[in-house]
């Protein structure tokens, strides 16, 4: 009898548990970062879920507490970096980013562990991790020598 309570309680706040809001918005895009295709596809499948405006919520999106969870990591995601909102950065901004990206994925810190045990086609081949590398290098170079460009334009 105590174990049909017992079950019937854990029944019951799982249950009331998805009454919970999540708020599992996608923002319009106000100025995506532009990039080749290659590496769009990689920020695409590595990155945007969290890193955008354009989530792709799954199915355990919408069950607690797993939502909480998802919800959390691209509320934090954006937060800390939206491919969605790149043009709004200042260049300096984008020079940060762009060398933050490269060393969380260097570090293997990016993708999260627990997002790639549930999208294995997040993870990057070392070919997509020298493409990622090399396309921060470049922005962050195009970035810096862009103010200098325009000075020396200005001065002819």
């Amino acid at each position: 009898m105590r174990l049909k309570i017992a079950l019937g309680a854990v029944i019951a706040a799982v249950l009331i548990i998805q009454l919970i809001p999540v708020n599992r918005t996608n923002p319009p895009v106000q100025g995506e970062v532009v990039t080749p295709d290659s590496v769009h596809a990689i920020l695409g499948r590595a990155c945007y879920d969290c890193h955008s405006n354009e989530t792709e919520w799954p199915w355990y999106a919408y069950v607690a507490p797993l939502s909480w969870r998802v919800a959390d990591h691209v509320t934090e995601g954006r937060e800390h970096l939206n491919f969605s909102t790149w043009s709004q950065y200042a260049d300096e901004e984008q020079i940060e980013k762009l060398d933050e990206i490269w060393e969380e994925v260097e570090d293997g810190k990016m993708p999260l562990w627990d997002y790639l045990r549930m999208h294995s086609e997040a993870r990057l081949s070392d070919q997509e991790l020298a493409v990622l590398h090399q396309w921060t290098i470049d922005e962050q170079t195009a970035l810096e020598q862009a103010p200098v460009d325009s000075l020396q334009t200005e001065m002819h």
